[in-house]
């Protein structure tokens, strides 16, 4: 969509989410934001409303179901939304002796149902209105089930390809679907690697290319360039046990 004026963004008290909220910020826009840290969310509202733009927060946990289903109702009903963007994700190391149950429902519970408790709603509120738009944030490491991060991984794969499928079964009602795979972005998740990470990018920058592409309603919008070149590579044309040993040497989250 190439002017959204009521845009929706989960996980905007940082990261790329706190970036998309700035740089969509102006005299014309209405922005709800969502996050878990009412602090900084009242930080990046302040930001938002110098530049000009209308602004509603809500510290929310998206993995709660009927909350987001409430909160996204009562965000239409103010303003009806043109662009959804489901950001909110956690990442989270682990070791083979920790459990992992625990550890996977807790990343499942943001960064797949917290997806599913944002895009449905928003969807819902858009069919009859045959128009919108749902961004999708999953990640590079969407493009593989990654061994160092088993579940952040897996939850990013599973929502891009979620995101893939909705865009050819809502196209007919006229509601855009784009699924976003950053590289390494600047983020309170990227803060906690302890190692160097390839084609590094500040969270200002993504948010750019982000809007540039979404605006074009570009399907798949994978960046920077030189790390879409190096999963493609890798997932298509590489045998698999030369895959597994290279993932494996990937440090852990």
């Amino acid at each position: 969509m190439k002017n959204p004026k009521s845009i929706l963004i989960t996980g905007a008290s940082s990261g790329i989410g706190y970036a998309l909220a700035v740089e969509y910020a102006s005299r014309d826009i209405t922005l709800f934001l969502c996050g878990r840290s009412k602090d900084r969310l009242n930080q990046v509202a302040a930001e938002c409303r110098a530049l000009g733009a209308v602004v509603y927060v809500k510290t929310i946990d998206c993995g709660d179901k009927q909350l987001m289903n409430m909160w996204i109702q009562e965000c239409d009903d103010k303003c009806p939304l043109d662009l959804v963007i489901a950001n909110a994700g956690i990442g989270r190391s682990i070791n083979a002796e920790e459990d992992i149950t625990e550890h996977t429902e807790q990343i499942f519970r943001t960064n797949v149902y917290g997806v599913f408790n944002t895009v449905h709603p928003a969807i819902n509120r858009m069919k009859p209105r045959e128009k919108g738009q749902i961004a999708i944030i999953s990640s590079i490491a969407g493009y593989r089930g990654f061994p160092s991060a088993p579940a952040y991984s897996t939850s990013k794969v599973t929502v891009k390809a979620y995101g893939e499928a909705l865009r050819g079964f809502y196209h007919a009602k006229g509601i855009m679907v784009n699924v976003i795979c950053p590289g390494f972005v600047r983020s309170r998740i990227t803060d906690q690697n302890k190692f160097r990470m390839p084609f590094f990018m500040e969270a200002e920058n993504a948010a750019k290319i982000i809007r540039r592409d979404l605006s074009k309603n570009k399907g798949l919008i994978t960046f920077p360039w030189p790390m879409r070149m190096l999963m493609g590579s890798v997932v298509r044309f590489l045998p698999e046990f030369l895959i597994e040993r290279i993932l494996r040497q990937i440090p852990k989250k």
